[in-house]
């Protein structure tokens, strides 16, 4: 938290924030596009806000491209602000929302990076094996994994519920997976959302890269900022450890969990 506060500190850092949230994905040279400043000294502050975990990068080819991450600032609103004032807070914030983002047609996306001790095989196994998924994730993926295949995030309760089904839209084992992901619901009017899994070695290390785009709103980012973080720290100390963490991470967020679960409840015939 001392590293997001001194990240924020600085005018050109919260600028080049406010610039990512308003167009993720940017280049360097985009950011710098109205900074007066060298390129040097746009990437020595684009350090500090990725050192604070405020920014993920992403390479595309030969370009290098930014994402606000908003974990680090949601956990500052929860530790510092929301629990003093959370009511009239959410209210004031969803009122100004609405009124800034009427006219926006960008649907948000979420980028979250993680390193971990393993191999990009185990680490792709891990993403798809139906049996290993159930343990750090409290869901079955169930696929074959081949371009065009429909993939399932199914309970591991015996309900036989499918939270989550999409299609397979890349598979480049043990380096990318792409695929849907959506409610099993009517499919949302802007499309579905789409998750790339982007596993990079190095040395004894891997990095993994989660963007999951094209989200329906900010609560849907909201949930997914929560969700993602809890599912990838369980798959990490599962596959350094051997074990998965001591307490299930997403319990921490139990309310909005269950909330998820309940619409599908809803709307999904349990298969037998």
């Amino acid at each position: 938290m001392d590293k997001v506060f001194r990240a924020l500190a600085d005018s050109t850092r919260r600028y080049l924030l406010d610039s990512l949230h308003e167009r993720n994905g940017q280049t360097l040279s985009e950011l710098c596009a109205e900074l007066d400043m060298a390129r040097q000294s746009a990437t020595q502050h684009l350090g500090v806000l990725e050192a604070a975990n405020l920014i993920s990068t992403v390479w595309r080819g030969r370009e290098k491209l930014h994402y606000l991450n908003p974990v680090p600032l949601r956990e500052m609103e929860e530790r510092w602000i929301e629990k003093f004032e959370r009511p009239r807070l959410r209210a004031l914030s969803r009122v100004k929302r609405l009124a800034e983002e009427a006219d926006m047609t960008d649907t948000p996306h979420f980028v979250y990076v993680t390193y971990i001790h393993s191999t990009p095989e185990k680490t792709w196994h891990a993403l798809t094996d139906a049996e290993l998924t159930a343990d750090y994730w409290g869901h079955h993926n169930i696929s074959d994994w081949q371009v065009g295949s429909q993939w399932e995030h199914r309970r591991i309760d015996g309900s036989g519920i499918t939270d989550v089904i999409g299609t397979v839209l890349e598979a480049v084992p043990p380096r990318r997976l792409v695929m849907t992901f959506d409610g099993t619901g009517e499919a949302p009017p802007e499309g579905p959302s789409r998750v790339t899994f982007e596993i990079e070695p190095y040395r004894d290390i891997v990095r993994l890269t989660v963007t999951h785009e094209n989200l329906a709103d900010e609560d849907a980012l909201h949930a997914i900022s929560v969700g993602w973080p809890a599912v990838l720290a369980n798959l990490k100390s599962l596959l350094e450890t051997g074990h998965v963490l001591p307490q299930p991470p997403w319990e921490m967020h139990a309310d909005l969990r269950a909330a998820n679960m309940a619409q599908n409840d809803l709307v999904v015939t349990p298969r037998n």
